[in-house]
């Protein structure tokens, strides 16, 4: 099951989100450096942001790339000019399956639709070790995920190797950390975060979220005595998850997970 692993969650007064070295120069927007590992962050790429979340990369270091995006976790599209010809079949198909998928809107739609069915969530089995799941069916070919939650679990530090989605509460409530800022995905082993990254939010029964293909965050369960209950849809389907590790404003690239090793 994608989102696997289950870090018991982060003290109270720890930082969440890990990012390179950040400056922000907008609400939620910031400047991160990348170091190499092991060397500090000086010499490393910038990375500047216009809106929460949303950032445009400029990569000195080899393996960096540029990138913008317009929204929190959401990357922005730049269209071309498009000709007054008919297009051509190839990209007729190309239009039409973009088309077809669905948004991170639909998915937190399709999130919160199910979080309400009672009767769905109620036939999940819960465990007191460790977190359970039912695959779903969602939307326009996406992959979804009903996982339950023992107090104290989580999933630590992950992103969705360029899948953007949504998940929202159906009993109890969780907690997630998240970093608002784009970070390179290649290129870099250790990133040092700088202050305003952070962001922290609380999911209750009802409640969800949305985001982008470059989204970084954790989620946990910080009850003490009560499972939570959650649903999960992403899209395209999770290629691979990159897993991460942090200690104070330090973020450290640890492992790559394939779709395959969740089969």
């Amino acid at each position: 099951m994608p989102d696997g692993g289950a870090p018991a969650a982060p003290a109270e007064g720890a930082s969440a989100e890990g990012a390179p070295t950040v400056g922000a120069s907008a609400e939620g927007a910031s400047a991160v450096s990348a170091s190499a590992e092991g060397a500090s962050a000086e010499g490393a790429p910038t990375v500047g942001a216009s809106a929460e979340g949303a950032s445009a990369v400029s990569a000195s270091a080899e393996g960096a790339s540029a990138e913008g995006a317009s929204a929190e976790g959401a990357s922005a599209v730049s269209a071309s000019a498009v000709s007054a010809s008919a297009p051509s079949a190839s990209t007729a198909s190309s239009v039409s399956t973009a088309s077809s998928a669905p948004s991170a809107a639909e998915l937190l739609a399709f999130a919160r639709r199910i979080a309400a069915n009672a009767e769905l969530v109620a036939s999940l089995p819960l465990d007191p070790e460790g977190r359970t799941w039912l695959r779903l069916e969602g939307p326009g070919g996406s992959e979804a995920w009903l996982i339950g939650w023992p107090p104290g679990t989580g999933t630590g530090w992950h992103d969705h190797g360029g899948s953007h989605g949504a998940f929202a509460a159906a009993a109890g409530e969780l907690t997630e950390q998240s970093l608002a800022a784009q970070l390179p995905t290649e290129g870099w082993k250790t990133l040092e975060l700088a202050d305003g990254v952070d962001r922290h939010r609380r999911l209750p029964p009802g409640r969800g979220r949305a985001f982008g293909p470059h989204h970084v965050h954790q989620v946990f369960n910080a009850s003490e005595d009560r499972h939570a209950v959650s649903v999960h849809a992403y899209y395209p389907p999770l290629p691979l998850m990159r897993r991460y590790s942090r200690t104070g404003p330090l973020l450290r690239l640890e492992q790559i997970e394939r779709a395959e090793e969740w089969a």
